[in-house]
C-alpha cells in the first residue's frame, strides 16, 4: 500500500513540474485541426408507415347457416376460386329440389293450356266459340308462362345460395385472421367477415407528409403524373430497422391537404416476390436525399448557444475565429453538413472545442499526429514510463 501511495504521489509531482515547464515554456497548446473539403452527403427522410396488402378482401356469407367445415386456417395462400369455408348446404339443397319441383309443374300446365290453346282456335275457326273465349285462352296460356318464368328464377336464385355455401377467395392471396369455427352461426348481417384475403403480391406503404416537407420532393411543378415520375425510388425500412430489399415508387398524392394536420397522404407500391411484407404491419419510406459540393464536418467540432452552431476557424498566425455555421436539417447522427459559413480549405478545430476562446492561440497538429501522441503515451503507461506519458 505504501509503494502505491509513493508512486501516485511521485505521478502528481512530475504532473505539476510538467505544467510549469509549459508555462515557462509559454508553448501554445495542440490541438487537432483539420481542413474542411466539399463532398457528396446521401442523407435520406423518412415518414412512418402502413403497410397494407395491394388488395385486402373481407370475406363475407352470402346466405345464413351453420359453418360445417374450415378449408383453410390463417395465413394459408389461396388461388382465386379456392374453397375457404362450407356452409351447412341442407335446407338450400331442398330449396333448390323444391324449385325444380315447381319448374315441373309450371311447365306442366304451360304445356296443358297451349293444347287448349290450340283447339279452341280450331272452333273458334269454325265459329263454335267466340273470339272472347279464345282470347281468355290466350291470357291464360301468357298467365302460365309468366308463372313458369317466375318458377325458373326461383330455381336459379336457389341454386345460387347453394353456391353460396361453398364460400370461394375472389383473388389470390394469403388469408387473415379466422375469427368463427366449425358450428358457428354466420349470415350477410355479421359485422364481422369471416376473414379476410390479402393479395401480398405487391404492397402499398401508405404514409404522410406535411405541405413543407412535399414542398422539398416537388421542386418542379407539373401534373400530378409528371411530378411523380419524377420522384426517385423510395426505399423501405423495416421495423427491426433493417432496409428492405427492394426498391418501390410513389404511385399516389392526394390532391386535398388534411387541415387538421397539415398533411397530405402518399402511397408507394412495392414488389413483394418472398413475401416478407405482411398487410398490417408498419415501417418508415425512406427518401433519398442526396446533397452535391457540401461541407461535412464531425459534429464534435462545433459548439451551440442559443440553437445557434459555432465552429473554431485557424487563422493563418494560429489564432482562433469563433464562427457561426449554418447546417443542414437532417444529418446522420456523427456530421454535420454546413451550407453556409464555411469554405473549402478552412481549418477547423475537431476536439477540446469547448475548452476554447475567440482569439486563442494554438499549436494545430493533425489527428493522425494527435493519434500517434496518444498511443505512445498508453504505450509508456504500459512501460512504465511514468514521466513521458504525462508529458
Amino acid at each position: 500500500m505504501k509503494s502505491k501511495l509513493a508512486l501516485l504521489a511521485c505521478c502528481l509531482a512530475l504532473l505539476s513540474s510538467c505544467g510549469q515547464d509549459s508555462k515557462n515554456t509559454g508553448k501554445a497548446p495542440e490541438f487537432a485541426v483539420i481542413a474542411v473539403e466539399t463532398t457528396t452527403a446521401n442523407l435520406t427522410n423518412s415518414y412512418p408507415a402502413t403497410i397494407k396488402g395491394k388488395q385486402d378482401v373481407e370475406i363475407r356469407p352470402m346466405v345464413s347457416g351453420f359453418i360445417t367445415k374450415l378449408h383453410v386456417d390463417e395465413g394459408s395462400v389461396v388461388r382465386k376460386g379456392q374453397v375457404l369455408f362450407s356452409i351447412d348446404p341442407v335446407q338450400y339443397q331442398a330449396a333448390v329440389n323444391s324449385a325444380k319441383a315447381a319448374v315441373e309443374t309450371a311447365k306442366a300446365a304451360v304445356n296443358t293450356q297451349e293444347l287448349t290453346v290450340n283447339n279452341k282456335r280450331t272452333l273458334n275457326q269454325k265459329n263454335i266459340i267466340s273470339d272472347f273465349d279464345l282470347q281468355m285462352a290466350e291470357n291464360q296460356l301468357a298467365q302460365t308462362k309468366a308463372q313458369l318464368a317466375q318458377a325458373e328464377a326461383q330455381l336459379v336464385n336457389a341454386k345460387n345460395n347453394l353456391s353460396y355455401t361453398s364460400v370461394t377467395s375472389p383473388s389470390d392471396g394469403v388469408v387473415g385472421t379466422i375469427p368463427y369455427r366449425v358450428g358457428s352461426l354466420v349470415s350477410p348481417s355479421t359485422a364481422t367477415p369471416l376473414t379476410t384475403v390479402a393479395d401480398i403480391s405487391e404492397m402499398y406503404a401508405c404514409f404522410s407528409m406535411t405541405e413543407r416537407q412535399l414542398l422539398s420532393q416537388i421542386r418542379e411543378g407539373g401534373s400530378i403524373k409528371e411530378i411523380l415520375e419524377k420522384m426517385p425510388d423510395v426505399q423501405l425500412e423495416l421495423i427491426d430497422g433493417t432496409m428492405y430489399a427492394d426498391s418501390g415508387r410513389v404511385e399516389t398524392i392526394s390532391g386535398v391537404i388534411d387541415q387538421t394536420t397539415g398533411s397530405v397522404t402518399m402511397r408507394a407500391l412495392f414488389p413483394n416476390n418472398h413475401n416478407v411484407l405482411r398487410s398490417g404491419s408498419t415501417g418508415k419510406v425512406v427518401f433519398p436525399n442526396p446533397m452535391e459540393n457540401v461541407i461535412m464536418i464531425p459534429q464534435s467540432a462545433t459548439t451551440e448557444v442559443q440553437d445557434k452552431k459555432f465552429v473554431f476557424v485557424l487563422q493563418s498566425d494560429n489564432t482562433l475565429k469563433n464562427t457561426e455555421v449554418k447546417v443542414f436539417k437532417l444529418d446522420d447522427g456523427k456530421y454535420y453538413y454546413v451550407t453556409s459559413g464555411l469554405k473549402a480549405g478552412d481549418q477547423i478545430v475537431i476536439e477540446g472545442v469547448q475548452n476554447l476562446k475567440d482569439g486563442q492561440t494554438i499549436s494545430p497538429i493533425t489527428p493522425a499526429e494527435k493519434e500517434a501522441e496518444y498511443q505512445k503515451a498508453l504505450q509508456d503507461q504500459k512501460e512504465g514510463n511514468i514521466q513521458t506519458a504525462f508529458n
